[in-house]
C-alpha cells in the first residue's frame, strides 16, 4: 500500500516543477514588457538600409499619384495645344511661315522679339534654335540667347513650347494660386511681358558683345566673308523661288 503513495508524491513533485517553470516564463514575459524598448542601431549603414526599405514603395506611390495628376491636368492641355499649333502651321503653310521669319530677321527690334517668339511657339524647344539659319553668322549667338531666354516665360500661355520645364512656371504661380487665384492671369501677362523685354535686351547685348569679340580677335575679314556667303545664298534662294513660280505659271498656262 506504500507504492501508490510514493507515485502520488512523485506526481506532485513534477506538477510543482511545471508550475515553477511556467511561473518563471511568466515572470520573464512581464519583466520584458516592463523593460524599455531596445534602441535602434547607431550604424549609419543599417539606418540607411532601414530608411530605404521603409520608403522604397513610397517613391513609386508618389510617382503614380503625380502621373495621374498629369494625365488629368496638363497633358490634355499640351496635346490640344500641339494639335492646334500644327493645324495653324499647316493652314498658314511652310512658305508663308518662312517669309514671316525672314521678314522679322531684318530689324533688331523684331529679330530679338518677334522672331524668337514665333520660333519657340511654332517649333518648340529645342527645335526653335534652327531658325537661326535665316541669320548671318554674327547675329546667330544673339538670336540663340534671346530664344533660349524665352522658353520659360512662354509657358505661361503656351506650355507645349517647353513642356519639359513647365515646373518653372508652376513654381512661380503656385503661391499666387494658393493666395489670390484671381491674380493668376495678371501674373501670366507680367511674366511673358517681362520675358519679351528681357530677350530683347539680351539679344542686343549679346550682338554687341559678339561684334566686340570679332574685332578684338581680328576676325572681321572672316565674318565679312561669312556675310557675303550668306547674301549669295539668299540671292540663290530668291532666284530658285522665282524660277519655281515661273515654271508653275507656264505649266498652268499650258494646261489651259
Amino acid at each position: 500500500m506504500s507504492q501508490p503513495s510514493a507515485l502520488t508524491g512523485a506526481d506532485n513533485e513534477v506538477a510543482a516543477g511545471e508550475r515553477c517553470a511556467m511561473q518563471s516564463v511568466l515572470d520573464t514575459i512581464i519583466w520584458a514588457a516592463d523593460e524599455p524598448p531596445v534602441p535602434a542601431s547607431d550604424n549609419p549603414i543599417i539606418e540607411a538600409l532601414t530608411w530605404g526599405a521603409t520608403h522604397f514603395i513610397g517613391l513609386f506611390n508618389a510617382s503614380g499619384e503625380a502621373l495621374v495628376g498629369l494625365a488629368t491636368g496638363i497633358l490634355p492641355t499640351l496635346i490640344v495645344l500641339l494639335t492646334f499649333m500644327y493645324a495653324i502651321t499647316t493652314w498658314v503653310g511652310e512658305a508663308r511661315m518662312t517669309r514671316a521669319v525672314q521678314w522679322s530677321a531684318r530689324w533688331a527690334i523684331t529679330r530679338y522679339t518677334l522672331m524668337p517668339i514665333i520660333a519657340v511657339i511654332v517649333l518648340t524647344n529645342p527645335m526653335a534654335y534652327s531658325f537661326g539659319i535665316y541669320l548671318p553668322e554674327r547675329q546667330k549667338p544673339a538670336f540663340y540667347d534671346s530664344a533660349v531666354s524665352f522658353v520659360h516665360p512662354v509657358t505661361a500661355f503656351f506650355p507645349h513650347a517647353n513642356a519639359g520645364e513647365i515646373f518653372v512656371w508652376a513654381g512661380v504661380s503656385a503661391g499666387v494660386l494658393a493666395i489670390a487665384p484671381e491674380k493668376y492671369p495678371l501674373l501670366a501677362l507680367l511674366y511673358i511681358g517681362t520675358g519679351i523685354v528681357v530677350i530683347f535686351i539680351r539679344g542686343m547685348v549679346t550682338e554687341w558683345i559678339t561684334a566686340l569679340l570679332i574685332r578684338r580677335q581680328g576676325l572681321t575679314a572672316v565674318f565679312d566673308e561669312y556675310d557675303r556667303e550668306f547674301a549669295r545664298a539668299s540671292e540663290r534662294f530668291v532666284e530658285a523661288k522665282s524660277t519655281k513660280k515661273t515654271g508653275s505659271s507656264v505649266a498652268t498656262e499650258g494646261t489651259v
